[in-house]
Order: C-alpha cells, then structure tokens, then sequence
C-alpha cells in the first residue's frame, strides 16, 4: 500500500503541474566541460537536491593517499580501513552498510557481485577533478536506471583536458615519504581538434607499508610494534577520448589496474603478547572498458547511450604457515553493462526520463580449499526499468518522482539449484522548495524505498550461503535546508549553511548466524535498525587583500540501532545479554571535521581535522567491544613556482601531527605521525 499511495502522489504532481507551469531560462556554464567554456541559454538545472562536493584545488590539498581518505571529510559518511595502504577501505553511508552505496566512476558504476563491495583504496587522487555524495540518490531526471537503484551514492570524476596556448598538456608528479613509498605518475593530454580530445594517465606505486604502533597492555601504552605485510605494489593506466558537438557528447574510457598486496592481519593480544602472524596475499587485476553517448535530437526529446565490459581477477593465498586451512583461491569476475535513456522536454518546467538497463554478471572460483568443491559458478542477469519525471513550478517549488522496476535472474552450472527470480517495484520523490526570490533558502525533503539484492557470497557461498534469502530493505526520510550568502563589500565573501535530519529503517537485514557448532554459519534474514541523524555543513569563504580563505566544517549525530529482538550473544561467559536497542557495530553517535584552506599568492597552507566518537566493534554495546573515539591533524604547504612555460609544485605534508595512536577497526592500528613530499611539474 506504502508503494502504490507514492505512485499515486506522483501522479497527482504530474497532474497538477500541467496548469502551472510556467517558462523559465537562465544562463548557466557547462560544469566541467573538457574542450573550452561554452555559454548556452538552457532550462535551469534539474538537480532538485545537491549533494555534497569537493572539487578543485580543496580536493587537490588534501592530505589523502587515495579517494577513501577524501571521503572522511563528508558528513554522514563512514569508511571502514583495515590499516595501513594496502588495507582494505569501504565506503558506508547513513549506516546503512557498504552494499547499499552505488559507486559510480565518470557516470558509470563499478560493481562487485560476489561480495557487494568496492574497494576504494584502488582509487588514486591524482586523476579525479571531483567527488560527490548523494544521500538517496543524485536527483537529475535524466538519468540510467542504475542511477535510481542504490541507497546511496558516491560518484567520482575523473580529470577532462583543459587547453589555453597549446594542443598537449604535460604533467609528471612523483611522491615520497613515509612507509617507503615511492610513487610516480604521468599525465598526456592532447587536442586533436576543435571537438576531439583525449587524455593518457599512468601511475606506479610501490610501499613496504611498515610503520610503528603502540599497543595498549594493562596499564597503558608500552609496547611498540612494526606493522608487518602492509606492503602494495600496483600499476594503474587510464586512457580516454572525448568528444563535442553542439548536439552530442560522448567518451571512451579504457582502465587498467594490477597490484600485489599483503594484507596486514589484525594485531590481538594473546596471553600478553601480540599476534602478528598473518601473511595473506592477494593480487587483482581489474580492466574495463567502458562509454557514454549523449544526443540532443531536438529540443523534445534527446537520449544517452552507455556500456560497459568489466574483467577481474584475484588470487587470495592464506599460507599454511599461519592458518589452519591453507588456501590458494582464484576468482574471475565479467560483467556486460548497457543503458539506454531517453529525456522527454515536456514543456520548458516539465521532463520525463524512461530509462532501461541490462546487467550481466558471472564468477568463476577454483582453489585449494573446500570452498570451491561444490561451487555453483553462478550467473546473474539483471534488467532494471525506471520512469521519473521533474516539475519546475513557477513559485519556487521543484518535484520528482521516480519508480524503478528491477528483475533479476541467477544461472549456475547444475551443480545445486540457483536462487529464485525476483521482481520489485521501489519508488521515490524528491520536493525543493525556495520561498524568497531574492534569498538563496532551500528547503528539501526526500522519500525512498530501495532494496539490495544478495551477492554470490550471500546466496551461494558454501557452508555458508543461502538460497532463500530476500533482498535487504530500505526506507529513508529526509528534511533538511540549505542557504547561500554573498556578500559584496565585506571580509567574508561568501558562506554556504547546510542541515538535514533523517530516518532510515533496514529490514530483512542478512546477517551470518551460526548453525549446530561455531564453524558452520549460515546467511539468514534477521536484522532491523532503525537509524535516525542529523548532518551539518558550514562553508565560509574569506578574502582579505591577496590571501584567500575557505572553510569546510561538517558534523553528524546518529543513532543508528538494532531492534532484532530475536539476535542474542554471549556475555563472555555472564549469561546471555540482548542487543536490543544497541547502536550497531563501528558506527559513532558523533563525528566531525574540519579543513582549512589559505592561500597567498604561489604559496598554499592546508590544515585538516577528523573526528570520530566511541563506537563498538560488536552488537552488544559492552566494555569488552568498546572502541575509543580518535581524531587526527594534517597539515600541508605547497609552493608554485613558475618558469618561462613550466609549473612546478612543491608540497610537503604531516599527516597525524600528534602521533595519536587509533584503529578505524578494532586490532587493525593506524600509522602514527607520517610525512609525504610530492613533486609535480605541468608542461
């Protein structure tokens, strides 16, 4: 019933908008556009509610080793790092879980369908102009189906040529520092003509990823430990084209990435003495090749074209020498992707998208161990339609409405049954609404019911997956406003206020349960949280003279509880105690932070600050799970220095200034006080 009265709803808006719409154009600059800055007279933009953004020179001053360290700055945002470069790093949002988050590089997204996540540590600064988060979804009608069918999203774009004088652009940058990293990257960007650009970037890294901790034993912190099999070799290449008319636009992307890592195991105290013994390897290799095509047909009607084809591997080795059960196991992953979008301009307040997707994924496993025995190898095809239309009202009030239809239908090899088909219909609206003509105050409120269907691991993992498992479900409230205020003759330039408060529910929750003894789990449906925040953005902006300075402060309070009244644990030998109510594992009820940026003239200071609150490793919120809060300072400076043609920068950075000693994970510590220098040169 929840569903159809919120497709009744949008039919209402598309109804009622018919009699009150009215024209309106505004000038705008094409964001982001890679041949020259073009100014056009277009509809204003469709985005209802923006998400949070950083581009430009902050992102290019952050003290960030790949695009997992960046997101740590973005409210309601929470990554899970497993210690260390070569630690494993994921993204969640509104704690919701990892699944749940689409990630999406240059307008398309990257998927894993064996275990759901993405590890952003393969994700490198260097060759990304911007970063965004969406909390729902990113709210521009005109676009693919898959863009509906996350909880939340995080999209990165990677960096468009610019030319002025000359038809190459050259920039060579190279990294030193702590953890014996060296790091070296080349980018090659070339005008082909008044239409056709493209863009050559690789990047080599090596690091031991050795660094000192200190662990706690009774009394406090007096033992001191290298961090051991933390070390990443990797090479990444990334070749693009781009291309501009005045009707179309479209891009061909190629990437490349291979790596050797260790993944440095947790550091647990047994009988006073620290376990260090893993020596888990892992190799990948990722290649994909991907594009987009977009085609104004008329001022009616205009679609996008996008595919994709994804290949990876990986090799996981658990030596005999440190485990129990030795293994030796490979995965190869495919994926086939294609889209297709279409925008109908009703009228110049008024479009609608319908847009279709197709998703193929399969897995191949073999090994050494038991797992791969009587593995299914399965196959999934997903199709996903979405309709959703925008309202621009003449009073300042902005709509959408969009439902999504996803089937999805799992193969395997005949080994065991796969798991059944599903169908399911998810809606959301989304409403803006500016009350002042001359005062820049949103107000903004969204609704989304959305679901995650369960990975390969989930369903058909053995001794572990299950093949009845439902789709993880979401429902998400949020109301919040944002206000922008210029000022003409004054200190402060410009400042930008931003607050939203929230509800969230997850049902069906899968968790791993264990059946007739602790060695045997199981994938069952059994969780609900109910999650409940408020997130605040403050941007202030100065300028005095030739010194610039930008603020960035963010905070988020949440309460995000497990109200599974059936899941019970152990009291470490006290009885049983229930978890009911308990705020669920490593998520913090506050957390901050906070950037600072001053320039003066060639010269650039970056100061940066994270915050994040106690937390528990476990459900049950008891001193044996308890995960003391942490918080880090990082500063940078950078000098440019230029000469006849060339650009040199300089910067040095000290990240963890007071050497505090933390985990993100409980058992997995973080580096103390570290130093980098980078040297990049711009031809």
């Amino acid at each position: 019933m929840k569903r159809i009265k919120a497709f009744i709803l949008l039919l209402c808006c598309i109804l009622f908008s018919v009699e009150t719409l009215s024209s309106q154009t505004e000038t705008v600059t094409l964001l982001g556009d890679s041949l020259q800055e073009v100014v056009v007279t277009a509809r204003r933009a469709r985005e209802i509610i923006p998400g949070q953004s950083l581009s430009g020179r902050q992102l290019q001053h952050l003290s960030s080793n790949s695009v997992a360290d960046a997101l740590r700055y973005f409210s309601g945002v929470q990554i899970k790092d497993y210690g260390g470069i070569g630690g494993l790093k994921t993204i969640n949002i509104r704690s919701m879980g990892s699944q749940h988050v689409g990630v999406f590089y240059d307008g398309i997204q990257i998927t894993n369908a064996q275990n759901g996540t993405v590890d952003l540590g393969k994700f490198s600064m260097d060759n990304m102009e911007v970063l965004s988060v969406y909390n729902g979804q990113k709210s521009d009608v005109f676009q693919s189906a898959k863009d509906f069918a996350s909880a939340g999203a995080f999209y990165m774009v990677s960096r468009r040529p610019v030319f002025k004088d000359s038809d190459n652009n050259f920039n060579f940058k190279l990294k030193s520092g702590s953890f014996d990293l060296v790091d070296f990257s080349g980018l090659w960007e070339h005008r082909w003509g008044k239409n056709i650009v493209s863009s050559v970037n690789a990047e080599v890294l090596n690091t031991s990823g050795k660094y000192k901790f200190r662990y706690q034993k009774e009394g406090g912190y007096d033992t001191t430990e290298v961090r051991r099999n933390g070390d990443v070799f990797f090479i990444r290449t990334e070749a693009a084209v781009f291309g501009k008319n005045n009707s179309s636009d479209w891009m061909l992307k190629g990437y490349f990435y291979t790596s050797e890592r260790g993944y440095p195991g947790a550091a647990v105290k047994k009988d006073y003495e620290i376990s260090l013994l893993n020596e888990d390897r892992q190799k990948d290799r990722n290649f994909f090749v991907q594009g987009s095509f977009t085609k104004r047909v008329s001022d009616f009607y205009q679609f996008m074209l996008k595919a994709k084809y994804a290949n990876d591997y990986m090799n996981y080795v658990m030596p005999p020498e440190t485990t129990v059960q030795p293994a030796n196991n490979h995965y190869w992953q495919q994926e086939v992707y294609a889209s297709f979008s279409n925008l109908f301009n009703l009228t110049e307040g008024w479009s609608a998208n319908v847009a279709a997707d197709f998703q193929w994924n399969k897995l191949n496993a073999d090994g050494s161990d038991m797992f791969n025995a009587n593995f299914i190898q399965p196959r999934r095809y997903t199709f996903l339609v979405a309709a959703a239309t925008s309202l621009d009202l003449s009073f300042g009030l902005k709509m959408q409405g969009s439902v999504l239809y996803t089937y999805l239908h799992d193969k395997g090899n005949g080994k065991s049954e796969p798991a059944p088909d599903k169908n399911e219909f998810t809606p959301t609206l989304l409403f803006s609404y500016k009350p002042f003509r001359m005062i820049d105050l949103n107000f903004r409120a969204f609704y989304k019911n959305i679901f995650r269907m369960p990975t390969f691991n989930d369903l058909y993992y053995v001794q572990l997956g299950s093949r009845s498992l439902k789709p993880e479900y979401t429902d998400q409230f949020d109301i919040g406003l944002s206000f922008r205020k210029r000022f003409a003759h004054s200190f402060c330039t410009e400042i930008r206020v931003s607050a939203d408060a929230y509800y969230n529910t997850v049902k069906d929750k899968i968790i791993a349960t264990p059946t007739s003894n602790q060695l045997t789990w199981t994938m069952v449906n059994l969780g609900y949280v109910k999650i409940r925040g408020v997130d605040m953005g403050v941007t202030p902006t100065f300028r005095l003279a030739d010194v610039d300075l930008s603020v960035r402060l963010s905070y988020t309070w949440q309460k995000a509880q497990d109200y599974t009244e059936e899941k019970k644990e152990p009291d470490l030998g006290e009885g049983v105690i229930s978890v009911y109510g308990d705020q669920i594992p490593y998520i913090p009820v506050h957390s901050g932070s906070a950037i600072i940026n001053c320039s003066y003239r060639s010269w650039n200071l970056n100061y940066s600050y994270i915050y994040t609150g106690e937390r528990y490793m476990l459900g049950g919120n008891i001193p044996v799970n308890y995960v003391p809060a942490w918080y880090t300072h990082d500063v940078s400076l950078s000098k440019s220095i230029r000469v006849k043609k060339c650009l040199l920068d300089v910067t040095a950075e000290i990240n963890n200034l007071f050497n505090q000693q933390y985990e993100v994970v409980k058992w997995y510590p973080m580096p103390g006080t570290n130093f980098k220098v980078i040297l990049s040169l711009t031809l």
